[in-house]
């Protein structure tokens, strides 16, 4: 698995990592995989969670959303 490094982290943010991931039993690094995983989800992970929050009814298409990306719209 790659390695990512990153530098120049301000001091207070690497604090908080360390009380949060403290709280929860695990690292710091492994709080930080924990939030990129969920930050940058799966596309269909993604998409699953946003269905799942609209109106069955009223939801836009896969092909919808993929021009909604493509267009840049947020």
């Amino acid at each position: 698995m790659p390695t990512l490094t990153i530098r120049n982290v301000p001091e207070d943010i690497v604090e908080r990592l360390k009380v949060v991931a403290q709280n929860k039993g695990h690292s710091m690094e492994q709080e930080v995989r924990n939030l990129l995983t969920s930050r940058y989800a799966s596309r269909q992970s993604a998409l699953d969670r946003m269905k799942a929050r609209w109106n069955p009814e009223t939801a836009p298409t896969s092909e919808e959303i993929d021009e909604w990306i493509e267009s840049g719209r947020p």
